[in-house]
């Protein structure tokens, strides 16, 4: 049972239903759906095949919505691509044109409006690079001296010009009420630059009463940076998209910053999410690099919540052996995880309250028996986030009555959450565990099994007491 938790992006290589279901099988956690590139109608449809799954197989898996943010995207291009050569030019306007050899449009005017004489362009996470060479009313030339295949839907960035974009563009309000009404389980924003930003989408869920959506904010540029403190206070979970902050930002500081947004989110207890490029190679290729094994890795060594795969699931040719491999380098490396570091680095800025040290003594406990679980029957997942924030050794099996919360659970780490009908007796409680850890975990005789949380059930406010079972 991995604890690093896979989500996979979806798309045309992974839309139909037996896709679905077979990299669910080998090893996806969460469903992500890109809206700067879907329609609330195609949504609708992995949504709908997405509850089919789980309905037939008895699973939890919940669905991420990305939201397009406030971010420059190549519109339309005849046939979908043009090749760029280096030394030619190329005309950006913003008026919805179909765009070709000559000139292309973007969906900002603002692009138009704020970029000067000189500016450097980069297109498709810094895969293009044009120079502007001449600034007219309502459009841009811009010289290529990057070239490569620039396809429909690519992004555009402007490393060190304010574009003065608003946060939520009527687009994003728009898919953030579809996903509200469709019950979606995760919401990711783009281009959060500080706290204002998250509080304008958390205040338009207050609005829609949507207490259960968890609200995930991407760092994707240099503010970012400067206001983490407050973006992960904020936010439930932080999502370091390298893609366009290697864009951002020079590409040797992305290592270092990556490194201290997951160490900040896990002194926080909140979600941390790694993206973009950790098995690129595998879009048209059955075998990663020695490169991309090493970087899935080092961030399962760092202790992330979740890593994202992107083009290798939506339009990749092998989507299903990109998932099975990435949870083989998964497994194996978790082996290698220094579990008591993590432990005490927790500790270290845990609150002085009783669930804190009760968990803490909980996972202290597990590591030095090596118990086969954690066992957490709940009806809110407080007590399972914070053991899953004190990175035990072994799975956390969370127990609890609402779907909502299982979905939710699932991705954090080292977390495995099934169903479980209230209980009124704290016998019958624990009667309940050792029934699912025989039917979840291979256990054997004499193997031991932690059961902790807050009785009684849904009228304690706090963990209070730990039992160790042996089999």
């Amino acid at each position: 049972m991995n604890k690093t938790k896979i989500i996979a992006t979806v798309g045309p290589s992974t839309t139909a239903k037996k896709v679905l279901m077979d990299i669910i099988a080998n090893g996806v956690d969460i469903i992500r759906i890109n809206m700067s590139h879907a329609t609330h109608a195609y949504c609708k449809k992995i949504i709908n095949e997405l509850n089919e799954i789980n309905q037939e197989l008895k699973l939890h898996v919940p669905i991420m919505l990305d939201l397009a943010g406030p971010e420059v995207r190549v519109q339309k291009i005849e046939h979908d691509e043009i090749e760029l050569l280096p030394d030619t030019m190329i005309e950006i306007y913003a008026d919805g044109r179909i765009g070709n050899g000559e000139s292309i449009s973007v969906n900002h005017k603002e692009l138009i409006e704020y970029v000067k004489f000189n500016s450097i362009l980069k297109l498709d996470d810094g895969k293009i690079t044009l120079q502007v060479i001449d600034k007219l009313e309502d459009y841009i030339r811009c010289k290529v001296l990057t070239g490569g295949l620039l396809k429909t839907g690519k992004s555009v960035n402007v490393p060190g010009i304010n574009l003065h974009l608003p946060f939520l563009s009527e687009k994003d309000k728009s898919d953030i009420l579809f996903a509200h009404k469709n019950h979606v389980d995760f919401l990711a924003l783009s281009f959060v630059h500080d706290g204002e930003d998250i509080l304008e989408v958390t205040d338009l869920l207050i609005d829609q009463k949507d207490d259960h959506m968890s609200v995930i904010s991407k760092i994707e540029c240099e503010s970012a940076i400067e206001e983490i403190d407050e973006i992960i206070r904020l936010s439930d979970g932080v999502m370091v998209a390298r893609g366009d902050l290697g864009v951002e930002i020079p590409l040797e500081r992305v290592p270092g910053v990556t490194k201290m947004v997951i160490s900040k989110c896990h002194s926080a207890g909140k979600l941390s999410i790694i993206a973009t490029d950790l098995m690129s190679s595998m879009e048209y290729s059955m075998e990663p690099t020695r490169a991309e094994v090493s970087d899935v890795a080092n961030a399962v060594l760092d202790g992330v919540d979740a890593i994202v795969l992107t083009g290798e699931t939506t339009m990749g040719l092998y989507p299903v052996e990109t998932v099975s491999m990435m949870e083989k380098i998964i497994e194996s490396t978790e082996i290698d995880i220094n579990y008591y570091e993590l432990l005490d680095k927790a500790m270290r800025t845990e609150k002085q309250d009783i669930t804190g040290a009760l968990a803490y003594s909980v996972v202290e406990c597990a590591d030095r028996l090596k118990t086969r679980a954690i066992v957490i029957p709940t009806m809110t997942g407080k007590t399972v986030k914070k053991i899953s924030r004190f990175r035990p050794s072994c799975p956390i099996i969370a127990l609890s009555p609402h779907e909502d919360v299982l979905k939710e659970l699932s991705m954090y780490f080292g977390v495995y959450a099934y169903p479980m009908k209230e209980v009124k007796s704290f016998d019958k409680l624990i009667e309940t565990a050792r029934k699912v850890m025989v039917s979840k975990v291979a256990l054997k005789p004499f193997d031991k099994f932690i059961v902790t949380g807050g009785y009684p059930l849904g009228e304690t406010s706090h963990t209070n007491f730990m039992k160790i079972e042996e089999l």
